[in-house]
């Protein structure tokens, strides 16, 4: 049996980046528990001062497949490449044809540049292709 997993990223704005790997992902942020309308209402219950509110967000796959992503606040800034990065599987399974993989790849690249992500740069290889992106506070990411 495969042991669940949570991926953490470490933020500036937990709520920001939340937001942005929900759309990259086709997540929804996570909802509060039962019996609460929204998280500050819960985190106050569990005695969370207001200037904790928005020191973490959670964003779930709404078909409940995938692992959550936990997004927690950290004083520093990144200040190198990550060892540890997402492949965003947009191009389809890998039977599909290397031209329809690059324009789901470079059509999502583009959405997710509006939503504030940059474009490093565009890689063909073996029959393969992938974009290199950056999310907004920096970590590398591929979309293939």
């Amino acid at each position: 049996m495969a042991i669940p997993i949570q991926v953490t990223f470490d933020a500036a704005d937990p709520d920001g980046l939340a937001t942005f790997w929900a759309t990259a992902l086709g997540y929804k942020k996570q909802d509060p528990p039962l019996g609460f309308a929204t998280w500050p209402e819960f985190l106050r219950t569990q005695g969370f001062s207001e200037d904790e509110m928005d020191d973490a967000s959670a964003i779930v796959d709404p078909d409940g497949s995938g692992p959550r992503i936990f997004f927690q606040r950290v004083p520093e800034s990144k200040s190198a490449k990550n060892r540890v990065h997402l492949d965003v599987n947009i191009g389809g399974p890998d039977d599909t044809p290397v031209d329809e993989r690059r324009r789901r790849s470079d059509a999502h690249a583009e959405l997710l540049i509006t939503a504030g992500a940059r474009r490093l740069a565009a890689k063909e290889e073996h029959g393969e292709y992938w974009v290199v992106m950056q999310d907004p506070e920096g970590n590398e990411f591929c979309l293939q």
